[in-house]
């Protein structure tokens, strides 16, 4: 009669540990996917910083170019 019982509680240290890998599996892909989400908003920002190095040098160079033709007589 308490047989069913018994096996219950016997398997219930057994469940509750599985419970707890099967969670911490989610929260390892949860981390992964935010993981891989961060990297890519980086790339992105590195990108857009390139760029900006890149304006700025332009900008820069158009400026001593624009310097130089006001210094040469025409």
């Amino acid at each position: 009669m308490d047989d069913g019982g018994l096996d219950r509680f016997a398997c219930a240290p057994g469940l509750r540990l599985e419970a707890h890998e099967r969670l911490t599996a989610v929260h390892f892909d949860n981390l992964g996917k935010r993981l891989d989400r961060l990297e890519e908003l980086m790339e992105r920002l590195e990108k857009r910083l390139w760029l900006t190095v890149y304006g700025v040098v332009a900008v820069i160079l158009a400026t001593g170019f624009q310097s130089i033709m006001a210094a040469i007589p025409h």
